[in-house]
């Protein structure tokens, strides 16, 4: 049985297939492709279903692939010594992962796990490494991905510090709404309040009053099966957000 890898925790590994048409037009890097490396890339490309629950990658297992988000939601993350997990970041629709692993050809450092069911597309390492040496375009995508995650992990460590449930949240939704590593997501995301709090590190009671709070001073909308930012500026500061709600708190 074809496998997009051997990760899972729980099945095994991922049932592999070739991209149709339409999932083929969520990877945003294939239009930075000539003719003849868009041709290998999607000859190489496999795409997979992960449940929720399941291992797309785990921490001391070889890269294989480097794995894109089409539809769904994942969760990066890693165990300390104690067996308390920490949560890095999510990776919604249209983001793509793991190329400091596959540019130094080295085992995980991280899990990836499904929080939903998703569907997961996956590159070869050598067809990476192959478009790197023949693609400009996929080079200054690749550079530019490199460095908004350097950005993004900085972020998480901040947030990592904070005691203000409010901005832990509000930091949090400002990074699954970057443009350029999740094009994918779009005006909505979505994302239900569990799936929030594991991002988070927060009980999904305490995320539902941060997002009653930031929806009161008018930064995000809930809505029907995910949220709608409204401010992304503000949602990324820290010290705009404490004083909006402490006044929309008081009157």
């Amino acid at each position: 049985m074809n496998r997009i890898d051997t990760q899972s925790g729980r099945t095994g590994g991922i049932e592999r297939r070739l991209a149709n048409a339409a999932e083929l037009a969520g990877i945003p890097w294939l239009s930075l492709l000539s003719t003849a490396e868009r041709a290998r890339a999607v000859d190489d490309l496999r795409v997979g279903d992960a449940s929720a629950g399941e291992f797309v990658c785990r921490v001391g297992r070889p890269v294989t692939y480097w794995f894109g988000v089409i539809e769904g939601l994942l969760k990066m993350s890693s165990d300390n010594a104690e067996g308390v997990t920490m949560t890095f970041l999510g990776v919604p629709p249209g983001g793509w992962f793991g190329e400091g692993t596959l540019l130094k050809r080295e085992p995980y450092r991280y899990n990836i796990q499904a929080l939903r069911k998703s569907l997961v597309a996956g590159l070869p390492i050598d067809t990476f490494h192959w478009l790197l040496d023949h693609s400009i375009g996929f080079n200054r995508f690749v550079m530019n991905q490199l460095n908004e995650r350097l950005g993004q992990f900085i972020a998480a460590r901040e947030i990592d510090r904070m005691s203000d449930p409010e901005i832990r949240v509000a930091r949090t939704l400002a990074s699954l709404f970057n443009p350029l590593l999740y094009p994918g997501v779009g005006e909505v995301l979505r994302i239900t309040q569990q799936e929030l709090a594991y991002l988070v590190g927060l009980s999904r009671q305490r995320v539902n009053e941060a997002l009653t709070a930031l929806q009161a001073v008018g930064l995000i909308r809930v809505e029907y099966g995910g949220l709608r930012v409204l401010d992304l500026a503000a949602l990324r500061g820290s010290l705009e957000i404490r004083p909006k709600v402490a006044k929309a708190r008081s009157s």
